[in-house]
């Protein structure tokens, strides 16, 4: 059910959606307070839709965690005002900053919406404006007790609401850029918003929000491969002050079982280093039990991410070491979902 008296807070970061092209073809950014001349629809919703946008836009290519930090201030200082936040993203690495903001807006009990598009919504065929339109509508749709449907980071995209951390992009050129392989659709629109209530995250019962701006991000990513040489994984061992590697490996959690690979592997666990075995296939969880290579790696200390995304386990690693936890609290932690991130499994 649509509150008609409602408010939205619309929030700009940069992106394709929020280009249009100049005379030669290049695209360009468009001050956001015009965007009604761009979506007339706009003016159709009841609700009232305020808007912010950043400074400079900002390319998808060059967020990071500055930028998270901007976002989250911006939800914490309007949060009393507005029903739901939408935020307009770069796609590129909107899984990352979906991930990122789950943890950072802890007990949130409104919807928090990350959308963008594949075309400048200027274009005749812009997958935008649906995309806007809809995420909008979510962010003010309530149950007859005026209770929010969703209380969490999602991202919408294609017709598809999905919870933002489990969420990866999938497609360059295609307008369903999203997928979330590991957890169901939380609502998808056609004639009508289809929510699963049932999957929602909610707060904590008395809960109250909680903004949180601290991030380390001293953590890595390494991608095994065939082929791959000592020189290479050792490279590693000489970053400074390395809090934690996120480690993609084959299937299951699959690794070479060469001595040379653990030895390296070991050697970063003895310096303190956590280790987070991530898949590299779409689908599917990690279980180092399930193959000796997997073996191998679990018993030199190894941890299991389970079935986390890449830009989830790099977001939760930030969140955990800037809480200033324990090497041993963050081992702890990376165990449980913390905002449905995972689904644990008996390894």
């Amino acid at each position: 059910m649509l509150d008609h008296n409602a408010s939205v807070l619309l929030i700009y970061t940069g992106g394709t959606i929020g280009m249009f092209e100049d005379a030669n073809g290049v695209l360009m950014p468009f001050d956001f307070n015009a965007l009604k001349e761009y979506v007339p629809e706009l003016q159709r919703f009841k609700f009232t839709i305020d808007t912010v946008q950043f400074e400079q836009p900002v390319d998808s290519s060059d967020m990071n965690p500055d930028k998270w930090q901007k976002l989250v201030w911006i939800i914490e200082a309007n949060y009393s005002k507005y029903d739901g936040f939408v935020i307009l993203h770069g796609t590129d690495t909107m899984a990352y900053s979906a991930s990122a903001l789950s943890f950072m807006l802890e007990n949130i009990g409104k919807p928090v919406i990350l959308t963008g598009s594949q075309l400048p919504i200027g274009k005749i065929r812009t997958d935008g404006k649906e995309n806007l339109l809809t995420a909008l509508e979510i962010a003010v749709d309530k149950d007859p007790e005026g209770n929010p449907f969703v209380t969490e980071v999602c991202i919408f995209f294609q017709n598809l609401l999905m919870r933002g951390n489990r969420t990866t992009k999938i497609n360059a050129a295609n307008f369903k850029a999203f997928n979330s392989f590991n957890f169901p659709l939380l609502a998808e629109a056609g004639t009508q918003i289809r929510y699963r209530h049932d999957l929602m995250h909610r707060p904590l019962r008395g809960s109250i929000p909680k903004f949180h701006y601290a991030l380390d991000p001293k953590v890595a990513i390494v991608k095994i491969f065939p082929g791959m040489s000592a020189e290479v994984l050792k490279a590693n061992s000489a970053i400074p002050h390395l809090r934690a590697i996120v480690l993609e490996t084959y299937g299951a959690g699959n690794a070479p079982g060469e001595q040379w690979f653990l030895d390296i592997v070991d050697e970063w666990i003895k310096r303190g280093i956590i280790v987070l075995n991530v898949t590299q296939c779409a689908s599917g969880s990690v279980d180092m039990e399930r193959y000796q290579a997997g073996k191998s790696l679990h018993e030199i200390g190894v941890l299991s991410g389970y079935d986390i995304t890449t830009e989830a386990a790099v977001a939760k690693l930030m969140f955990l070491f800037g809480l200033g936890l324990t090497r041993q609290d963050v081992k702890i932690a990376l165990k449980m979902a913390i905002v449905g991130e995972i689904t644990v499994a008996v390894n």
